[in-house]
């Protein structure tokens, strides 16, 4: 999804860079190769795995405790919001100094650095550690009510999708679940592109245009006050796009694991409960 963010990210800094995405691709093409087109894919892929990593692990460790520990009769869509939320919070402060860098690389030209290692070095040689989390509280307002929406959907909607089948999942088949999981990924991912976008135009801002010393309140302000409500919204067809295709990968990789492994329901595996009983 390299190729997406690249051209969300420069078209939500300059709106009037490109005319649309397919012309971007082409321009940056013709300008720098297929290297071009994937630039700033060091800093997605190592950060975004320790955020992956993060999300989807703790988001089981928290659903578990909070929804078997401490509220075993609470509502599972509340559980799924407050793991999801707690889950994201600690995964963001893994993630936060390589957005930092990619957003920079991706949205300066001439760039910024030419990869993950110029770009931290330069950051931190300037600005020190803090320079790569400025952008924190905005990534958790862009990140936290992406993932309770992804989650808590993505939760539904496959629960809603059997109910519709009319057959329990265990009835189906690997290939079937997974199918059914990657339905519901991308459904999912519509709605969290949608819901999140205002926060990450203002991460990709404040990333890309906030001043020495500038508090992230004034900066946030002066932001807005140059590209106003309508302004929030720039980019948001391409990152629908690039966030149900992601969304629905993920929970496709994610799902095909867990049901490889026979666990067909979270925490809970097939056999365990005949096992228990004996």
């Amino acid at each position: 999804v390299t190729p997406l963010d690249l051209v969300k990210c420069r078209r939500q800094v300059d709106p009037k860079i490109y005319t649309s995405n397919f012309s971007a691709w082409r321009s940056i093409f013709a300008k720098e190769g297929l290297s071009g087109v994937f630039f700033g894919w060091a800093p997605t892929a190592v950060g975004y795995s320790f955020q992956g990593a993060g999300k989807y692990g703790f988001y089981e460790v928290f659903k578990y405790y909070y929804g078997e520990k401490l509220f075993p009769n609470a509502n599972k869509t509340v559980v799924y919001l407050a793991a999801s939320a707690s889950a994201e919070f600690l995964a963001d402060m893994a993630l936060c100094p390589f957005e930092a860098v990619k957003v920079r690389m991706q949205t300066t030209l001439p760039p910024y650095a030419s990869g993950l290692r110029e770009g931290w070095s330069k950051v931190t040689a300037k600005e020190g550690i803090a320079g790569l989390y400025k952008g924190l509280y905005p990534l958790w307002g862009r990140q936290i009510p992406y993932t309770m929406v992804k989650f808590a959907t993505f939760e539904t909607t496959v629960t809603q999708i059997y109910k519709t089948l009319g057959k329990p999942k265990e009835s189906y088949n690997a290939l079937q679940q997974t199918g059914v999981s990657f339905l519901g990924g991308y459904i999912a991912g519509i709605g969290c592109a949608v819901i999140s976008h205002p926060a990450d135009v203002m991460v990709s801002k404040l990333n890309a245009d906030r001043q020495p010393g500038e508090s992230g309140g004034k900066a946030m302000s002066r932001i807005y006050g140059n590209i106003g409500f309508k302004g929030l919204w720039n980019g948001l067809p391409v990152r629908i796009a690039m966030i149900g295709t992601l969304t629905a990968f993920q929970w496709l990789i994610y799902d095909s694991f867990k049901v490889s492994l026979g666990i067909l329901r979270p925490g809970r595996i097939l056999g365990q409960d005949e096992k228990n009983n004996d």
